[in-house]
């Protein structure tokens, strides 16, 4: 089984090409910084970054041409691909692996994940606190 689900950020804006083939096929390529815990002799945990090169293709190109910026953070689900070539000028072999990308979806609020200190008016993680001075019968649900 071939299956890889990834959550980190957006390294740069993704870049979009169009297959030479069929313009109406964009490709868009981004890097993602994942986090990556360790243990060191002292037994602190340190925290460092893989920085995994993605693709996605058609629909989810133009999403993430659309909606995904530098530092968006963003969960992932796809397949590795290993390819390998001659690079003409060269004349030596290359290889690259990227994460083919089927599904992608924010991992946090457009807020960046952050609450907005402003009285009973505050937003948390896209919803609105409701006031303690208001009785639950005057909510629509129970």
């Amino acid at each position: 089984m071939n299956k890889v689900i990834l959550m980190g950020r957006l390294v740069r804006d993704p870049e979009i090409t169009y297959a030479k083939s069929n313009q109406n096929n964009a490709i868009a390529r981004y890097t993602l910084a994942v986090d990556r815990r360790f243990a060191k002799k002292d037994d602190a945990n340190q925290q460092t970054a893989d920085f995994i090169p993605c693709v996605v293709f058609g629909k989810g190109a133009e999403f993430a041409q659309k909606y995904l910026k530098k530092g968006t953070k963003i969960a992932v689900e796809g397949r590795i691909y290993q390819s390998s070539w001659v690079d003409p000028e060269t004349k030596k072999n290359r290889s690259s692996i990227n994460v083919v990308i089927d599904s992608q979806e924010f991992a946090e609020s457009k807020g960046g994940g952050g609450s907005k200190e402003a009285g009973s008016d505050s937003v948390m993680d896209g919803f609105a606190n409701i006031p303690d001075s208001i009785d639950d019968e005057d909510l629509p649900f129970n």
